[in-house]
């Protein structure tokens, strides 16, 4: 079903708040954070591209944009810079992001220009004050998400049609080298955002497909969800059991032809009782 009728011409990081029972999520390319309460539909602009955010407190996000990482207060709009990404860079902005379980928060960036700028991208991690850059050399950073033990990440370059997996230490810092996880090559399939279920799970969006698939551990595939939207783009587990699928979708890279025959391209969706998803962690500033 439509959470969401306002379409995004690139929906990304559909985040549950917890303590707020309320979804929120982006159009990045719109340069604005959407979400729906009881008070109706909401939204907020910004000056810059964003695309992620985890929770701090209950009307606190941490918000990724294209410069860095900030703290944005939902009642007044305040907003205070906690670390700058590729501040120097106005070639880039983030893309995918989510919290660890250790009270981190990864972000991927990436060129403006997509597969025109191979890679440009990044996978970066905060954690209680500290910066560091993961991952380069990518040009699609996706599928970020973290196995309910928290001992172990999954993140994607979408061109390369691989989701890796890389060990976490105690403190959720990688250990050793990534290793690949799935490869969908042979099916044609561009992973894209990413959220592992609390039996481990993964649920993978894959851009251009218009469905989620689900993952066991072992690779196997368990079940498609389909949506009437051909770039889904990234899921998200929520509501009063963590048992609803919620996916933002995209009108990036359509064509007049292709939206007219894809009207509900763009829109929030949302599935019923699909699989009991985790709670999202708080992040630790």
């Amino acid at each position: 079903m439509i959470l969401d009728d306002r379409a995004c011409e690139l929906g990304e990081g559909p985040l549950w708040h917890p303590v707020r029972n309320q979804l929120f999520w982006f159009d990045i390319l719109g340069n604005r954070m959407l979400t729906q309460s009881a008070d109706g539909p909401q939204e907020w602009h910004f000056a810059e591209r964003v695309s992620a955010a985890g929770w701090i407190a209950a009307a606190e996000l941490l918000i990724a944009s294209e410069t860095g990482l900030f703290r944005f207060h939902l009642d007044t709009g305040a907003r205070d810079l906690v670390a700058e990404i590729e501040a120097d860079m106005p070639a880039t902005r983030s893309n995918d992001g989510r919290a660890d379980r250790q009270g981190g928060f990864w972000i991927g960036t990436m060129g403006k220009r997509g597969d025109r700028d191979p890679g440009m991208g990044a996978i970066w991690r905060y954690h209680r004050g500290t910066l560091r850059r993961l991952f380069g050399g990518l040009t699609i950073p996706n599928s970020i998400c973290f196995t309910p033990d928290g001992r172990t990440a999954q993140f994607s370059d979408t061109l390369t049609h691989k989701v890796m997996r890389v060990a976490l230490d105690a403190q959720g810092w990688p250990v050793g080298a990534p290793q690949v996880y799935l490869d969908l090559t042979a099916e044609g399939l561009l992973p894209d955002g990413a959220v592992c279920d609390a039996a481990g799970n993964l649920w993978l969006a894959q851009w251009g497909a218009g469905r989620v698939a689900c993952y066991a551990p072992d690779g196997s595939l368990l079940r498609v969800v389909r949506f009437e939207a051909p770039h889904t783009s990234c899921p998200a587990f929520g509501g009063p059991s963590l048992t609803t699928l919620f996916c933002t979708t995209a009108l990036e890279h359509m064509d007049a032809a292709a939206r007219a025959a894809h009207p509900q391209a763009g829109m929030t969706f949302a599935v019923a009782d699909v699989a009991r998803g985790l709670s999202e962690p708080m992040v630790i500033v």
